[in-house]
């Protein structure tokens, strides 16, 4: 693990991380508080879950702000990093909430890029693989441009982030502001929701639930998960790096849905059939990162094979409570809908 600060030595730099009480937003902000950062998290828990920073509450170094991004944004005192993280990221949130997701993307964006402004922050957002489209290019490289439906039902969130990348760009060749982009593939770990509709969590929570593992479509599609630590690290060097140019964080260990569902049964020991659906519209058939300019300009690749972060993974589901594992719903989004 890369360190930026000496061990054990707290630092006066502040970082501001949105998003901070989702998935990756709660990892990132136990690696700055274990750096010795001044964390400020920041969150309106519309996905985020308090209990994925619960622990961090205690800590001199560490202190929450309930807060949408999107509407207005106020850190006082100096303020040294940025890292904006806030946004639906799967497919059953950001088709429930699909204006809020584009609102995080274009207004949330707006509002982090203009406080680094203000603040002389340095600050890298969160991009994603989803710029990419459902590819005809494979693995996927950061000069392609993307195959994207701008319109169909995945398009909130592909568009949110595609625009979300043009505004930081602009505010880095305009304003001469320090900005990170990186593409995020997909990630996996311990604080994944396990209702959350992605692949991973889905085929776990069947399994312990003793229910026949769905697959979409005849499961030939193609996927690459990357181990939450490695995709942490990956991040933290490419926001103390020079590189001002999109960068892939992700493994290219690639596997057929179709086989990650046999993976899957044999982790967990169930006995569950495998049943198929029609697949989703705009469902990518492959999705598998380049990580060529990663491994060259910030020496970064995963180190965390998939059999042990998928042990590391399980191991948390099993530790969920019945009420959780059985809750089929994450959060009513009625307030947020207006």
């Amino acid at each position: 693990m890369t360190q930026f600060v000496a061990p054990g030595e707290p630092t006066t730099q502040r970082v501001l991380i949105t998003g901070a009480a989702g998935f990756l937003g709660s990892h990132l902000c136990d690696r700055f508080v274990q750096e010795g950062f001044q964390v400020i998290a920041m969150d309106n828990l519309i996905t985020g879950d308090m209990r994925n920073i619960d622990h961090l509450l205690p800590l001199p170094n560490f202190s929450f702000v309930h807060q949408d991004v999107s509407e207005f944004i106020h850190v006082s005192g100096p303020l040294h990093h940025i890292l904006h993280f806030a946004s639906p990221a799967s497919p059953i949130d950001y088709l429930k909430i699909p204006i809020q997701t584009l609102k995080v993307g274009s207004l949330g964006v707006h509002r982090c890029l203009g406080l680094a402004k203000a603040k002389g922050a340095r600050i890298t957002i969160a991009s994603t693989s989803e710029i990419y489209g459902d590819p005809e290019v494979h693995p996927q490289h950061e000069e392609y441009w993307g195959h994207v439906n701008a319109v169909g039902p995945r398009g909130v969130y592909d568009e949110a982030k595609r625009f979300q990348e043009a505004m930081t760009m602009a505010y880095h060749t305009f304003h001469g502001l320090e900005t990170r982009i990186v593409r995020i593939f997909n990630t996996y770990g311990p604080r994944m929701r396990l209702n959350d509709g992605r692949v991973l969590p889905a085929f776990i929570g069947q399994a312990l639930r003793g229910e026949p593992l769905t697959v979409f479509g005849d499961g030939s599609q193609i996927r690459s998960f990357c181990y939450v630590d490695d995709l942490v690290e990956g991040i933290v060097r490419l926001h103390f790096s020079d590189e001002t140019r999109p960068v892939n964080i992700g493994n290219p260990d690639e596997i057929t849905i179709a086989d990650f569902a046999k993976e899957i049964l044999a982790l967990t020991g169930s006995d569950v059939d495998i049943v198929h659906k029609d697949l989703p519209v705009n469902d990518p058939r492959q999705r598998r990162p380049d990580i060529s300019r990663a491994r060259e300009v910030l020496g970064w690749e995963p180190t965390v094979d998939r059999a042990e972060g998928l042990r590391r993974t399980y191991e948390f589901f099993r530790g969920l409570t019945l009420e959780d594992l059985h809750r089929s719903e994450h959060k009513d989004f009625e307030s947020y809908t207006r």
